[in-house]
């Protein structure tokens, strides 16, 4: 009697974990969720310091309110500087009736689309409505919600697109357009702050940083390592 109580808690967990773990997609009625696209204000080259043993250095603000289509947690190629990438669409992109047509996969640093017979929207849609986001969490908390991600979230996230340089000529830079595809085309975002929500009302937009103009040629230090 006792195994098979074992068991059905065995059994119970794996239930749980399969309908209600963070890989588990949340599914929401046909309809854009997240209509703005993301908010850019490019500025002059700006270093930001170091940050876990890479030099960072600002090109734009940036801040973007989307629905989080996947999520891959990588262990190597940069993975102590961004463990996570966020794959993530807004208007048509974060609309069920589209996604229910479209196969979203990562690997290798890319985000990848797929569709049977014809796309349910016209690609340059997809492409110009979707992103894949390298991660570089400024603090514990933004680390925290972007492990925690699941794909049918509203995620909202802001900070800065970087250029990353490392040791022996190592360079990473980021896509400044949401038009591009292939390599290059990923955005490098070093985020400052980011909320997660089931719902679109429970994710307000946030404004992204507005550049003083005092601080112009001021170098940030980054106290978090």
């Amino acid at each position: 009697m006792r195994s098979f109580f074992t068991l059905l808690l065995v059994c119970l967990a794996v239930w749980v974990i399969a309908h209600f773990g963070p890989w588990h997609a949340l599914v929401h009625p046909p309809g854009v969720l997240t209509a703005e696209d993301p908010v850019q204000r490019d500025c002059a080259p700006r270093p930001l310091g170091e940050f876990k043993g890479y030099g960072l250095t600002a090109v734009a603000s940036y801040a973007l309110r989307a629905r989080v289509l996947h999520t891959k947690r990588y262990w190597i190629d940069g993975n102590d500087l961004v463990p996570y990438d966020v794959a993530v669409g807004w208007g048509p992109m974060s609309d069920q009736a589209v996604l229910d047509h479209l196969r979203i996969s990562q690997s290798n640093r890319f985000f990848f689309y797929e569709w049977r017979n014809e796309p349910p929207i016209p690609e340059t849609e997809i492409i110009t409505h979707s992103s894949n986001n390298h991660v570089i969490a400024a603090n514990s908390t933004v680390a925290h919600v972007v492990r925690s991600l699941r794909a049918g979230q509203i995620v909202l996230m802001k900070g800065w697109l970087v250029n990353v340089s490392g040791p022996n000529g190592f360079h990473w830079n980021t896509s400044t357009r949401r038009d591009d595809t292939g390599n290059g085309a990923c955005e490098v975002f070093y985020v400052e702050s980011a909320v997660a929500a089931d719902e679109p009302d429970e994710a307000p937009l946030m404004e992204p940083k507005v550049i003083p103009e005092a601080e112009a040629t001021r170098i940030r230090a980054l106290t978090e390592r």
